[in-house]
């Protein structure tokens, strides 16, 4: 009888570990499956499908960091910050060891600003993975949002090393050489970032001021070129491109530059505001009547858009301070005085008017202002 009943208990036992065994790899399998339909829903954007497919997975395996990490990757694609700092801390705390969900809530920590923390982060992935530089450029990211450049080198020039390639470690170096003082080295970065993206504007904006105020007018003109030919939708490229011109002397370029500007935007205030200041410019070169006249005109057209702004006064009071309408010109540009943001140059312009009508006074206080605004 004892036999028997052994013999049964231990049937049963067997029995009960082949449908423990058999609910664990169904479970497996039905885990593996909500994995696939989470990753499948984010290839195709459906976020809120691939976080109900991964809450499930979390469901069956709590104790699996990879449920966690994906439901979190996906909360911070949708901007639910809260939510990935959650899942993602999670992960971590079910996998130390593993870099990625670091990385990831470095990210979100990053993406709402705080900077230190993502650095935090970051520092800890290199600590784990020293051989990744999308994170070392990220790291250094997250030293300059924070103002700390000088922190920034190190990371940068350890990605570049990894991967020469980088265009947009080139630019963030050359922005902490320009930052550091060191403008020969924040070109080479710039130009090196923009040889390998010749369509990265902000390193090409960034380079163009850089050549310019070290003397290469011809290379930051060449830059501003290439802006207006990348961006043709932004006036104020080739707005730029005028005044670039215009300041080395190639006035014939800046006239031509000007021409397709309004004939593009026709409607916008920047454009013939630029036209009426380049016009000016080339008039109190060479004291030139057309010159003064179609600045007249520019600025006519800019002001059925303009309600009387400081730039659109102080144009004006020069133009009628060129037309030797000095009375005009002293009112215009007293108005550009009183509005903000105040052009230093306006107070310059309105001492000339008030000493050629005997106001001293208030040349004195004009000459006085504008030693002040431009020491």
């Amino acid at each position: 009888m004892n036999r028997v009943v052994v013999a049964s208990v231990a049937v049963a036992a067997l029995v009960g570990m082949g449908v423990l065994g058999w609910f664990e790899v169904r479970q497996a399998r039905e885990f593996r499956r909500l994995l696939a339909v989470g990753d499948a829903a984010l290839g195709h954007d459906q976020r809120s499908i691939a976080i109900e497919a991964y809450s499930g997975a979390i469901v069956l395996r709590p104790d699996s960091m990879l449920g966690w990490l994906k439901r979190g990757d996906t909360y911070r694609r949708t901007g639910e910050n809260t939510s990935a700092v959650r899942d993602l801390q999670k992960a971590m705390a079910l996998d130390a060891a593993a870099p990625r969900p670091i990385e990831l809530l470095g990210d979100v920590y990053a993406a709402v600003g705080r900077h230190a923390r993502a650095a935090e982060l970051y520092s800890r992935f290199v600590t784990l993975d020293d051989r990744a530089p999308r994170v070392l450029y990220k790291l250094a990211l997250a030293y300059v949002r924070d103002g700390h450049s000088a922190a920034a080198l190190d990371p940068l020039r350890r990605a570049l090393a990894l991967d020469p390639g980088m265009a947009e470690a080139h630019y963030l170096l050359g922005v902490v050489e320009r930052d550091s003082r060191r403008p020969v080295r924040a070109i080479e970065s710039l130009s090196r970032a923009v040889a390998l993206n010749p369509a990265f504007a902000a390193a090409r904006e960034d380079l163009a001021a850089l050549d310019w105020s070290a003397g290469r007018r011809r290379d930051g003109l060449e830059q501003l070129e290439a802006l207006a030919a990348l961006e043709p939708d932004r006036p104020e490229r080739l707005t730029a491109l005028a005044i670039a011109n215009a300041r080395s002397g190639r006035y014939d370029s800046a006239f031509v530059t000007m021409r397709r500007a309004t004939d593009r935007y026709p409607d916008n205030l920047a454009v013939y505001l630029t036209v009426a200041r380049i016009w000016l410019d080339f008039a109190e070169d060479g004291t030139d009547r057309v010159a003064v006249q179609r600045a007249a005109d520019a600025l006519r057209i800019a002001s059925t858009r303009d309600s009387g702004s400081a730039e659109l006064q102080l144009l004006r009071g020069r133009a009628q301070l060129l037309a030797n309408d000095v009375a005009a010109a002293e009112r215009s540009l007293q108005a550009a005085t009183t509005s903000v943001p105040v052009e230093p140059a306006a107070f310059q312009y309105l001492a000339t008017a008030a000493e050629r009508l005997g106001h001293r006074e208030v040349a004195r206080t004009s000459r006085a202002r504008y030693a002040a605004l431009t020491d």
